[in-house]
């Protein structure tokens, strides 16, 4: 069968104590992720930027953004949860991006408290955030206009990244939660998972709580589950391995004339033909 089935994010999560999410920028990308065992796939607004050369910051639209997430969505038998940035604008500006995202058959979505234009939290330069009561006015507006009761938003706060200290942090999420957010998520680009443990020590536990590691990426599985975390993001591990085979790929044809040291060390035409699922196209031709 060429249609693909999935569950919702939020039936994934109550399945599993942790849920593992890997980081894409296109259909083959989430479909290797799936191969891998993970649960989800985070469509990441800075893959999917980086993938046009573009720096990660509100420079491609939200109908770009939509087109990558829904293309990955289709290639899937699991959930797409999607990077949307401060939600694209205000008010008006999210109640759009629920309805189409809702409508591409999206389940997840996370919003981040910055002021939009965004730049990549791990950029040089000043990280503005919201007024937490704006933000938080921009989770009702998703959960008002939400189409079904199993869309899932989560409010992601940049407190720690912008130096606001934890106090902030955690102020910020009770609020988001309270205004009804699914989930927050809190991020932080210290070299360990210090300040992520010590939010964790003071969260009340009204809604999961959602961490991206790329910082402090010694942190296993088996600790993250312990200390409390309810989904884990390898937000672009993808994208960072790719860039990494890819020189190593072209360097090595130019520099020897020739492909045929590197044939054994690279996937077949075949292996291609089997993600694509070219057999089962050819059954229509049949």
């Amino acid at each position: 069968m060429l249609k693909r089935t999935y569950p919702s994010f939020r039936t994934v999560l109550g399945r599993h104590d942790v849920v593992r999410v890997a980081g894409a920028h296109h259909a083959l990308s989430g479909v290797l992720a799936q191969e891998a065992g993970f649960q989800a796939v985070w469509s990441s607004s800075f893959e999917v930027s980086a993938a046009r050369c573009l720096p990660d910051a509100s420079i491609l639209t939200m109908t770009e953004f939509l087109d990558a997430a829904s293309n990955l969505q289709k290639a899937l038998d699991i959930p797409v949860v999607v990077d949307c940035d401060t939600g694209y604008g205000g008010n008006y500006n999210v109640a759009h991006m629920v309805h189409e995202f809702e409508a591409a058959g999206i389940t997840a979505v996370c919003m981040e408290d910055k002021t939009f234009p965004k730049l990549n939290s791990f950029a040089d330069g000043r990280q503005a955030l919201l007024p937490t009561t704006a933000f938080a006015g921009k989770i009702r507006t998703a959960k008002a206009v939400q189409s079904t009761e199993d869309f899932y938003v989560i409010a992601r706060t940049e407190a720690l990244i912008a130096g606001m200290g934890m106090d902030e942090a955690v102020s910020r999420c009770q609020a988001y939660a309270d205004a009804g957010a699914d989930a927050v998520l809190v991020h932080s680009k210290k070299p360990t998972k210090d300040e992520i443990v010590a939010f964790l020590d003071r969260w009340d536990g009204r809604v999961p709580v959602v961490i991206v590691p790329t910082t402090y990426p010694d942190w296993h599985i088996d600790e993250v589950r312990e200390g409390g975390v309810s989904v884990v993001i390898y937000a672009n591990h993808g994208m960072r391995a790719t860039l990494t085979t890819l020189r190593k790929t072209y360097r090595a044809i130019y520099e020897a004339g020739d492909t045929m040291a590197l044939e054994p060390e690279i996937a077949s035409v075949r292996d291609i033909f089997d993600l694509q699922r070219m057999a089962d196209w050819q059954k229509l031709d049949a």
